[in-house]
């Protein structure tokens, strides 16, 4: 396939920066830093290439490149893209040189290897993004964790170890369970088939038995929950932020929570689809708990650290709830709304890190009037607080709006007769507003907070407004969060075939499957017994222009 070779080398890319910059001396600072900067700079440029290859009308994998790494396992390196994790590699691999860039100063021990567990961590996440073979994402979701453990409990606060430690402890215990459910489906599949194999698209031939659906859904979605993080698993994101170094917050927030809602997607629905529409109520209701919860926690902070690690838990649930509508608004407003949330909270941690080099301290009560002292700054900020807010024309608005009408039409346009999929979808849709306005609240209360009222602190009279190298850092993100609101509609139309796709495998694996291994009259946790009704024929999903379309 033309292009196959760019995903692997994504992978490679970093993976040889990082065993190049630990063959360096120790005391080379400036060198670390230096080859870290262009080696990620070179995985954006060539990553920017993927889009030169992928055909943006395409609803299938694209990209592919499929070799045999372990034959007695069956396993593959096996990997490729479409429009529901094209722009999550592209985002990944933004978001890493500007990174560097911008808190790269700010690590004054150990830079070497700092910088080495960046290169590893982006490696692991690019890998996860494009895995096609189960276990492939398996091990690429492990790598994740242990730079970021590194970077953390090395290069973190004073509770550095604390939080490491939990941080590890609550994505091990969701890993091992979702390594439990690929082994059951590996042997089933071998049992049914006389094939050992963890390809993806081979696994999801197999019909698993309604039970084994609702459990092995339920270990997956176990493991996607603490990453995403979904109220109550949150507990390990608030220490986990507070204490990383800014570098470590950026990546955390701006990409590795994502993941999260991506496995979901690729993933937990597709291979267990009863399991889905079993567990859905369930988490669609947890997803809206942690919108209005994560807003309020938020707001009650006087960490600004803190109040933006709460404001991702609000925030990454409307995410949760999007891909639970079964709709094309919702499913693509999850995903735009991720990408928008990498762009401005990664900008959020980003300023915070510059307000602490300066004043060594997170509270907002040390702040205030600091507009006068870095008007630049000031109002580079205030632009990446309003994406986050969901202002209108920039890019949060698009993906919360997405999600809110797709859950709102979710039980007219959901496409299989089970009625309770998503159980009172306008109701969640209100209430899930109310994060919005909150969201609203606690970013400007946050705002005025540091940036307006008196100057009346002494050092905060001596702050130097920004460098060449911090506005070097800002700029391509305040113009990625303008672009994102005012022209959506490349984007959009990318992700649409394989959204549209995604839904309607689903549909067809939920209502042909339940013939097979759906008893009749098996109670379900939600909805009513009986074989799963077949889908009457859908609607027509009707064109709603979006800011900076035309009708």
């Amino acid at each position: 396939m033309p292009g196959a070779f760019l995903l692997p080398l994504l992978i490679g890319i970093p993976l040889l920066g990082a065993i190049l910059v630990m063959c360096t001396p120790k005391a080379e600072y400036t060198l670390h830093r230096g080859i870290g900067l262009a080696v990620t700079t070179v995985t954006f440029l060539v990553s920017l290439a993927i889009l030169k290859f992928f055909d943006s009308k395409g609803d299938g994998y694209q990209l592919v490149f499929d070799a045999e790494w372990i034959p007695g396992l069956g396993a593959h390196f096996k990997t490729g893209v479409d429009g529901i994790s094209v722009f999550l590699v592209l985002l990944t691999t933004f978001l890493m040189p500007l990174t560097l860039l911008g808190t790269g100063k700010g690590i004054e021990k150990h830079v070497r290897e700092f910088i080495a567990a960046m290169l590893v961590l982006e490696a692991g996440m690019i890998g996860a993004f494009v895995s096609l073979d189960v276990f492939l994402f398996y091990v690429f979701w492990e790598v994740m964790l242990i730079p970021m453990y590194l970077l953390i409990g090395i290069w973190g606060g004073q509770r550095r170890l604390y939080a490491s430690i939990k941080f590890v402890i609550y994505t091990m215990a969701g890993s091992l369970c979702m390594l439990v459910a690929i082994f059951y489906v590996y042997v089933q599949h071998a049992h049914v088939t006389g094939v050992y194999t963890t390809d993806l698209q081979e696994l999801l031939q197999v019909s698993l038995p309604y039970h084994a659906q609702v459990w092995c859904f339920a270990a997956f979605a176990l493991a996607f929950a603490i990453k995403v993080p979904l109220f109550p698993l949150h507990t390990w994101l608030p220490d986990a932020h507070v204490e990383a170094p800014t570098a470590g917050s950026v990546i955390l927030a701006g990409v590795m929570l994502k993941f999260g809602i991506y496995g979901f997607l690729r993933y937990a629905m597709p291979l267990f689809p009863h399991g889905a529409a079993v567990w859905a109520p369930a988490i669609a209701i947890l997803a809206v708990i942690g919108i209005i919860y994560g807003a309020l926690v938020a707001f009650a902070q006087d960490d600004v650290k803190k109040l933006v690690a709460y404001s991702s838990v609000s925030h990454l649930g409307f995410c949760a709830l999007g891909i639970f509508t079964l709709t094309t608004y919702g499913i693509s407003g999850s995903i735009y709304a991720m990408l928008s949330h990498g762009l401005t909270t990664g900008g959020l941690f980003l300023g915070i890190g510059y307000l602490y080099e300066r004043r060594h301290t997170r509270r907002m009560a040390e702040y205030g009037g600091i507009w006068k002292q870095m008007p630049v700054f000031a109002g580079l900020y205030l632009v990446i607080v309003m994406g986050s807010a969901g202002l209108p024309a920039l890019s949060g608005f698009v993906g919360e709006f997405m999600t809110l009408l797709g859950t709102f039409n979710a039980r007219d346009t959901f496409p299989i007769g089970h009625a309770d999929f998503l159980p009172y979808p306008r109701l969640l849709a209100a209430l899930a507003t109310t994060g919005v306005i909150f969201g609203a609240i606690y970013l400007l209360w946050m705002f005025h907070k540091v940036f307006f009222g008196k100057l009346d602190k002494a050092k905060n009279g001596k702050l130097p407004d920004l460098s060449t190298r911090e506005l070097a850092v800002f700029i391509p993100l305040v113009v990625g969060i303008f672009l994102m609101g005012m022209f959506p509609r490349p984007m959009l139309t990318t992700m649409e075939p394989a959204v549209k796709k995604f839904v309607s495998d689903f549909d067809r694996r939920l209502t042909d499957l339940g013939r097979e291994s759906d008893p009749e009259g098996l109670p379900r946790l939600y909805g009513t017994t009986g074989p799963v009704v077949p889908p009457p024929a859908s609607p027509p999903i009707p064109v709603v222009p979006v800011m900076g379309d035309t009708p």
